[in-house]
């Protein structure tokens, strides 16, 4: 038995894009449906998101069924935040405001296995096939088929980026634009000329230390990004089309309504 390749990984291994989708909602059944619809990777947010274990283990198995990869972005805490996730067979985790190259040696040692790792064994559970994989088939498997990615969303770490890329056991480095943008005092200002130098300094240090570089920003803007470097891109998020939806529906109901005669009635 083997544990369930990722998608994400072998996409990226074959030098091709990934596509992303932030949940938000937490019920499995928008997973399903995004799965459905072909994405590669559904992103499940605990560092914002007061979703319980049990929330995220449902978001995993409806993207399972149609193979599509979770990743959850863990709350700063400590190594148990870290490897629930993974134990509950999410095919990555993805840390926030990574601050340097001893932190992301402490993320590592937390996340991954021997050699590379010092991250706790169970095995029991959903990413260890339930004790049905061999134990170090379980160690090599979770270091190959797991990702790991360090959110680069502040000034501070990119002092330090070429010695965080060159670290084994991570895969990815992730550009976070609206907190970076807070942190250079532009809020929200993304064509800033430090947010823009950031984003392509990512992709290129990533490059050069055969790294895979990820970052979200609009659809329209994809071809920019992928032209930058990056192979990883979240394009969008649940609540962003659950708004657009609802908001197109009102108005097109309102602006009809409005042109209609209005009918008389009631008692004189």
């Amino acid at each position: 038995m083997k544990m369930r390749e990722s998608r994400v990984l072998k996409k990226l291994r074959a030098g091709e894009v990934v596509s992303c989708l932030k949940v938000n909602f937490g019920d499995g059944q928008v997973s399903e449906l995004a799965a459905m619809a072909g994405f590669d990777c559904l992103w499940v947010d605990r560092e914002h998101l007061a979703q319980d274990w049990s929330v995220v283990a449902t978001h995993v198995w409806a993207a399972k069924a149609h193979n599509t990869d979770v990743m959850v972005r863990v709350p700063r805490g400590s190594y148990s935040d870290y490897v629930k996730p993974l134990e509950l067979d999410a095919a990555g985790i993805m840390v926030p405001h990574c601050m340097g190259v001893e932190d992301a040696r402490n993320v590592i040692k937390m996340t991954r296995f021997h050699p590379l790792g010092m991250r706790a064994i169970d095995g029991g559970n959903a990413d260890g096939l339930y004790t049905n994989l061999d134990f170090n088939e379980y160690l090599q498997q979770a270091n190959q088929q797991r990702f790991v990615v360090l959110q680069i969303e502040d000034p501070e770490p990119l002092d330090e980026l070429d010695e965080i890329a060159a670290l084994d056991g991570v895969d990815m480095l992730f550009f976070g634009p609206g907190d970076f943008s807070q942190a250079i005092g532009a809020p929200g200002e993304w064509n800033h000329p430090k947010l823009v130098e950031a984003r392509k300094r990512v992709a290129e240090v990533c490059r050069k230390h055969g790294k895979f570089a990820a970052t979200t920003g609009s659809i329209d803007r994809l071809e920019e990004f992928v032209s930058m470097g990056y192979q990883f891109v979240s394009v969008g998020a649940d609540v962003v089309g659950m708004s657009t939806y609802c908001h197109s529906l009102v108005s097109r109901f309102n602006n009809e309504t409005t042109t209609t005669q209005p009918v008389q009635g009631g008692y004189k």
